[in-house]
């Protein structure tokens, strides 16, 4: 694949008919320089192959879509795509995950393990893999249409929440966030910052509730 090649806006397989349906409707994917032109200059700085496979994966998978803003993090990256990763053997590698929308005291990265997150002062893993994030998304905009209420808690007050009766929605895939449900609602934590940032005020939830009899898993 080369920079000139168009690149299909179709969501990449594995994904939840939610997510897969998100991605096709209302995101574009635009042609993004082929990462893998590059090795030989990140070779020679000294970047380990497996970090440089890493950063491929990523591009061919992710790389080029522009999917629309998240409610929390100044909305995420403007368009997903890798550059290069970042670190030392000692450490870890940090692959950048896409330009932020805005002037913004932190950066979307892969971490070590794959997982998606954010790199202020510290590292905070979101979601274990960019797919995570994607799915964050898809469900954001679901339960923002369906929702009959929708009410936003920040700082302490977030660690007050009663999540008796909920269970973790697994296919988000949280690390540091995570989403919750039961028959009627939907609680997103954002957590990511307060680690990020050491600033427990930036901690906010985002409760969607009257999601009616339906449940919350069709959404």
């Amino acid at each position: 694949m080369n920079a000139a090649t168009p690149l299909s806006s179709a969501a990449p397989a594995g994904l939840t008919r939610r997510a897969e349906t998100f991605v096709t409707a209302h995101g574009i994917r635009v042609p993004r320089p082929a990462i893998g032109r590059r090795r030989d200059t990140w070779t020679a700085h000294g970047i380990p192959a497996a970090e440089i496979d890493r950063a491929v994966r990523f591009q061919d998978r992710w790389g080029g879509f522009a999917l629309p803003p998240a409610p929390f993090y100044e909305g995420g990256p403007r368009v997903l795509d890798a550059d290069v990763p970042e670190g030392s053997a000692a450490e870890g590698w940090w692959i950048p995950a896409g330009d932020c929308r805005y002037s913004m005291a932190y950066g979307f990265m892969i971490g070590p393990r794959g997982e998606f997150g954010i790199h202020g002062y510290a590292w905070a893993p979101l979601h274990a893999g960019t797919d995570g994030w994607v799915e964050s998304l898809a469900l954001a905009a679901r339960a923002r249409l369906l929702a009959t209420s929708v009410t936003r808690i920040t700082g302490n007050a977030v660690d007050s929440l009663d999540l008796d009766g909920y269970e973790q929605v697994p296919e988000v895939q949280g690390l540091t966030d995570t989403w919750w449900r039961n028959a009627d609602t939907l609680i997103a934590l954002y957590r990511g910052e307060a680690v990020a940032m050491d600033a427990p005020p930036c901690l906010e939830a985002h409760v969607y509730g009257g999601l009616g009899g339906a449940g919350t898993r069709s959404v």
